[in-house]
């Protein structure tokens, strides 16, 4: 890191699967990501509940005695379906509002491996990125190649030029949690001319969520 600008990383929102998956190297993947946090002294920001991955990459921060946030809609929560967060919890009415939270809570986001809910959290905050909306670094932690058809994908996408090269740049990947996170500090947003000139205001409601409503 060494020459390398270091952005401060206090908190980090981790999106991963409420299953633990096939490859035990994923539930290995998600307690040592924890793990790393902790040492790091970061604190977690995740979807609540004690599931799958999620439920992994919780326990290991806390047992760091981190900071863990598990911001969760209420309808998950009725009849005890997703388990008992590990640290504070905050419940939403809805799953957008969730991810708004998320974003505005979190210095910077991890992907681990998971289902459709995974992908749509990573690729939401990513598109807020290209919007200008954020400028909070992205990763995927690439456990035994899981994302390697995603990354082909996109970089796919680029070749045919729906995907430019300054917005693939948002997303970042790593193979390990430390060389991840060392990547997501020395993260510099670079932000598309055009882009930067929409202007995206705050709502005045009292939660003070974020009014994704743009102006031109």
């Amino acid at each position: 890191m060494e020459g390398v600008s270091v952005r401060k990383i206090k908190k980090i929102c981790v999106f991963c699967g409420a299953n633990s998956g096939k490859d035990v190297a994923f539930v290995n993947a998600a307690f040592h990501l924890g793990e790393v946090l902790g040492k790091r002294k970061i604190d977690l920001v995740y979807g609540g509940g004690k599931l799958g991955l999620m439920g992994c990459v919780s326990t290991a921060v806390a047992q760091h005695e981190r900071q863990v946030l598990g911001i969760i809609p209420s309808a998950f929560t009725i009849n005890n379906l997703v388990g008992e967060t590990c640290g504070k919890e905050i419940k939403v009415a809805t799953m957008q509002e969730r991810l708004v939270m998320m974003m505005e809570l979190s210095d910077a986001f991890i992907a681990l491996p998971g289902g459709f809910g995974t992908l749509e959290e990573l690729f939401q905050m990513i598109s807020w990125a290209q919007l200008n909306i954020h400028n909070k670094p992205i990763g995927v932690l690439n456990i035994n190649g899981f994302f390697n058809g995603l990354l082909s994908f996109v970089d796919h996408a680029v070749k045919q030029e729906f995907i430019t090269p300054r917005a693939r740049k948002i997303l970042i990947s790593a193979t390990t949690a430390n060389e991840l996170v060392d990547k997501l500090q020395a993260f510099r947003f670079e932000s598309d001319p055009a882009l930067s000139k929409l202007k995206w205001s705050p709502s005045s409601s009292q939660k003070e969520k974020l009014d994704l409503t743009l102006r031109l």
